[in-house]
């Protein structure tokens, strides 16, 4: 149904799990994919996935909290159509096993690097291409824990994810007469976690399952197309019906 033939997308983080299921979904759209990932054996088997399937794709390392090496890739790889800002640190390594009140600012430092700081550094290295172009799709994957907060030992990932969330909304307003859209996706409980846990965590949505990278890339590919020109400044909630007040 959507069409993204001729378009180059950038996905930070796509070497595994959800970013990969971004670029294939993109890249089966006819989009050429720039595979990022911070670490290159990752991206390439990516590459080497999506080519087998006769999709274009390319292998693109670099890691989103430097700002020189985004500069530097973006100018090689040319003109950015669509960025997914995908890279973050999150699920149980992004837990802090003490309460705000006990947290020092070495405790902040990761998560609003990754989840902050990379966004608005891959955000400032495609909009300029994207404003003299005319045209440009931005989408962030954000998460519940950005819009709701997601319990004690999160107040640096819930306060990084949350403020992606206003960069999108603010560079909508922005940049909506450059034909730029920018938008955020707010994953739910997603199907990478633990085994032990899964069961417990699926009886809490409503649909009855998890999350998958599939459910992402569909998401991302209707926000990249031509189709959803009319979408922007959105958060838009994957999570089965959970978070839902």
């Amino acid at each position: 149904m959507f069409d993204l033939t001729g378009r180059t997308a950038l996905v930070t983080g796509a070497g595994q799990n959800i970013g990969a299921g971004i670029a294939r979904a993109l890249g089966a759209a006819g989009a050429t994919v720039l595979v990022n990932d911070l670490r290159s054996e990752r991206a390439e088997e990516v590459v080497e996935a999506l080519v087998a399937d006769s999709h274009a794709a390319v292998a693109v390392a670099f890691d989103v909290t430097d700002r020189a090496a985004i500069d530097a890739a973006v100018a090689e790889a040319g003109p950015i159509d669509v960025l997914v800002n995908n890279a973050g640190n999150g699920g149980a390594e992004a837990m802090l096993p003490k309460k705000f009140a006990d947290t020092d600012p070495d405790d902040w430092r990761g998560p609003m690097e990754v989840n902050l700081q990379g966004v608005l550094h891959c955000c400032h290295a495609v909009l300029p291409g994207m404003v003299e172009r005319g045209h440009g799709r931005i989408i962030t994957i954000s998460s519940a824990a950005g819009t709701h907060g997601v319990g004690i030992g999160f107040a640096p990932y819930s306060v990084g994810k949350g403020g992606s969330l206003s960069l999108m909304r603010s560079l909508a307003l922005e940049h909506g007469r450059d034909g730029i859209t920018a938008n955020s996706v707010a994953l739910g409980i997603m199907d990478s976690v633990r085994a032990e846990t899964a069961a417990a965590l699926t009886k809490t949505i409503p649909v009855g399952r998890l999350g998958s990278p599939d459910d992402v890339g569909a998401a991302c590919l209707w926000l990249a197309s031509d189709e959803a020109g009319w979408i922007t400044g959105q958060t838009i909630g994957l999570n089965g019906g959970a978070f839902t007040s």
